[in-house]
């Protein structure tokens, strides 16, 4: 008898991704003009960690991991984070690591963050978070990090977008595959939550839900039990998936425009690489757009903390001139029209 449904599809859907993981390994490791290597110049198998928080969706995933990764030849370990937002969870991140010892994984670390205060708190334990695991992907030479994120997750980070009134990128949602060098790799982004929890209830793994996710502090939080639930029940069945389709759907449209966006961006600086007005005026204001962000970002505006109102503000010295001052922007960024020239600096 085969492993239950659950199990089977978690497995399948990382099993898939090891598989593009292993061929993206292959595809770059140098290799001698004889296209032959002895075996001790083969480069080591790859190894691929889990960021795990004890959680059904990444407890599921880790298991997932231990079981497919031997047979690749593909070495798999674990990071679990610690935010210190909690009384004990320091000793939390301890059990953690040591269910991922249990599973096989090696190596596996438990790493404590401190978080901060910047874009609130959500944004400041997910720039945490994303900090250590980097940090860990560079320390121990990992090819890739899985995540856990569902379809769920993916139909809320659509509606977070919905509501702040974000751009195309912002609606498209989590990449399966993000990061530098495509580190960051979410194999369950078409399976829902709920396969995840059976999952580990059939496998007996322990799993632990963190009290923030039911806090309604957090927007996240009651945007899982209140916004979605209340979709559902006034639009029907099949809201998660058709929110998960628009993430997608936008996701194609983003890459294509941002696409359109570099190549423009040369053409619309003077000799000195400052943005002239009128040509970015001439421009679809999709695209002007973009190269206004990427301006600011590059600036030295966080990504994270820069909305559509700001670049909104900044089309505005473009498209509807009227003499106004600077318009800053978050990061200590200033933009400001000076003789027919965009310039956006450190204010």
């Amino acid at each position: 008898m085969g492993p239950h449904p659950a199990v089977a599809a978690i497995r399948l859907a990382v099993r898939r991704v090891l598989h593009d993981i292993l061929n993206d390994h292959h595809a770059s490791a140098d290799r001698p003009a004889s296209g032959e290597q002895s075996p001790s110049e083969r480069p080591p198998s790859p190894l691929v960690l889990v960021a795990c928080s004890g959680g059904a969706d990444s407890m599921a995933l880790a298991s997932a991991l231990a079981f497919e990764a031997p047979k690749l030849g593909i070495r798999a370990g674990g990071v679990t984070v610690d935010h210190g937002l909690q009384p004990g969870s320091d000793l939390r991140a301890e059990e953690v690591a040591l269910r991922l010892r249990e599973l096989g994984l090696d190596p596996v670390e438990s790493t404590a963050v401190t978080v901060g205060r910047e874009g609130g708190p959500e944004a400041a334990a997910r720039d945490a978070r994303y900090a250590a695991l980097d940090a860990a992907a560079e320390r121990h030479g990992a090819a890739a990090v899985l995540l856990g994120h569902t379809r769920d997750d993916q139909a809320e980070t659509v509606l977070l977008g919905l509501a702040r009134g974000s751009g195309t990128r912002s609606l498209s949602g989590m990449a399966a595959v993000s990061g530098a060098d495509g580190r960051y790799r979410r194999p369950f982004l078409e399976l829902d939550r709920q396969i995840a929890r059976k999952a580990c209830m059939v496998q007996s793994l322990p799993v632990w839900d963190d009290p923030h996710n039911t806090d309604p502090a957090y927007t996240r939080s009651r945007l899982r039990h209140e916004g979605l639930p209340a979709l559902e029940k006034a639009l029907g069945k099949g809201v998660v998936e058709a929110l998960a389709r628009t993430a997608q759907l936008s996701r194609d449209d983003a890459d294509a425009l941002d696409a359109w966006a570099r190549r423009a961006e040369a053409s619309v600086r003077d000799a000195a690489g400052l943005l002239e007005c009128a040509k970015l005026y001439a421009l679809p204001p999709a695209v002007r757009r973009r190269i206004l962000r990427q301006a600011a970002i590059e600036a030295g505006a966080p990504a994270g903390s820069l909305f559509a109102r700001h670049i909104e503000e900044v089309d505005r010295l473009i498209t509807g001139w009227r003499g106004q001052g600077a318009i800053n922007l978050p990061g200590k960024v200033v933009a400001q029209r000076q003789g027919g020239r965009l310039v956006i600096r450190q204010g």
